[in-house]
């Protein structure tokens, strides 16, 4: 059986900054993804807007994953693609085994550490509450832009788009680019998804943009006609008498991702009901020593610097792992949810070192402070969206301050 220090599970910017790193380091990696090539969802994302702090240019998602890619290959890092991993067994800290299926066959693996950058699924038409017929022509917002971007399909020429995140917005300009007609994007918030930049889209194509209101009901034969939409009050109820039909030949719902952690759940690993990702240290080290977790495994970041970045750091915790037979004990300062935060990670740090946290709002302000009050600071923010992800750098000798936990709250100045 083949032996690494560090198996990294995903091909995508996490997976392939952690692997890169890894080997940078001196440590011997593998890395292993399901699809048949490498970039995760990155060879679809045709658009411009990445790479603006990780190479310090404006990249379209292609040119993100060749660069990625290309460092891979030239550091020689081994990797195997149609390579879906089965299972994960944890036998001790510095013995794993990684169990996984390729065109060649069935191999087993043993690593010291595991790197996951598995990413992250779609939410699906069923569970967002959407009934009626089974028909053709709906779509998760991913489906679409593969069929699109990647074999040049059109998925369909009336469309509504359910969801005003960033991957809506993007795909609402692509259909519309494409000659369809988007004829209304139906968001369940009283307030868009997405960056400030993407809502400019439904302007510059004119295309409506139906906030409190969702889509429960599709109907057709054979394929999409026709889609049911209902406005709905504060608490998310329908409106009686709200209800309205917009005929259709395709959905596109893009309601949403959530980490992909099944695996990790089978072995035992603490997951945060608030990211659906896995709880971690500043290592981006799991509850069981030895997983590391980097991108949207971790929590659904909205750039994917960030991403990289957090695989390059799990890459670095892998060297500090093996090197020391582990992760040195120490008295972790816990970092918890205050006002107006939906949701932070990592979820403990060490105080030796600098962190970055990166936190979501749960509802939209201005003139806004951003306040540990353990530690007393303060960082005045003109606007929070919870679209827009926060990344706060703390200081080794501010973690110090703390006793026992940071609570991180985001109020008005």
């Amino acid at each position: 059986m083949l032996s690494y220090d560090v198996v990294v599970i995903g091909g995508g910017p996490a997976g392939m900054a952690a692997a890169a790193k890894a080997k940078e380091l001196g440590l011997n990696v593998l890395l292993l993804d399901e699809n048949d090539y490498l970039g995760g969802i990155l060879p679809q994302c045709i658009h411009p807007g990445f790479g603006l702090h990780y190479f310090k240019e404006e990249l379209t998602g292609p040119e993100f994953a060749s660069r990625l890619a290309k460092r891979l290959v030239e550091l020689g890092v081994e990797y195997r693609t149609a390579a879906r991993v089965l299972e994960i067994k944890n036998y001790s800290d510095l013995e794993k085994v990684v169990i996984f299926t390729s065109p060649a066959g069935v191999y087993q693996v043993w690593a010291k550490a595991i790197i996951y950058a598995a990413g992250a699924r779609e939410r699906h038409a069923f569970e967002i509450g959407i009934v009626g017929d089974r028909v053709a022509g709906i779509y998760t917002a991913g489906e679409a832009q593969t069929l699109m971007d990647i074999y040049g399909v059109l998925p369909g020429k009336e469309v509504v788009i359910v969801g005003s995140g960033d991957v809506g917005l993007i795909m609402a300009r692509r259909f519309a680019l494409e000659g369809a007609k988007v004829k209304a994007v139906v968001e369940l918030m009283p307030y868009p998804g997405g960056l400030a930049r993407n809502v400019m889209i439904l302007r510059d194509f004119n295309i409506p943009l139906y906030l409190s209101h969702k889509v429960v009901e599709v109907r057709g034969k054979g394929r999409v006609q026709r889609v049911r939409v209902v406005k709905v009050d504060e608490n998310f109820n329908e409106i009686p008498g709200s209800e309205f039909w917009i005929e259709v030949d395709t959905l596109v719902i893009s309601a949403g991702l959530i980490p992909s952690v099944k695996k990790l759940k089978k072995i035992g690993v603490e997951i945060d009901p608030a990211t659906g990702g896995p709880v971690v240290n500043d290592r981006l080290e799991t509850s069981v020593p030895g997983i590391f977790v980097a991108g949207n495994s971790l929590l659904i970041n909205d750039l994917v610097d960030y991403v990289a970045e957090q695989g390059e750091l799990a890459a670095k915790s892998a060297k500090e792992f093996i090197e020391n037979g582990g992760i040195e004990s120490r008295k972790w300062v816990k970092v918890e949810k205050g006002q107006n935060v939906r949701l932070i990670a990592p979820h403990y740090l060490g105080g030796d070192r600098d962190v970055y946290l990166y936190l979501r709002v749960a509802r939209p302000m201005e003139n806004v402070e951003l306040r540990i009050p353990e530690i007393g600071k303060k960082l005045r923010l003109p606007v929070v969206k919870p679209a827009e992800m926060i990344r706060l750098k703390l200081r080794a000798e501010e973690i110090q301050k703390a006793s026992e936990r940071l609570t991180v709250e985001v109020v008005r100045a």
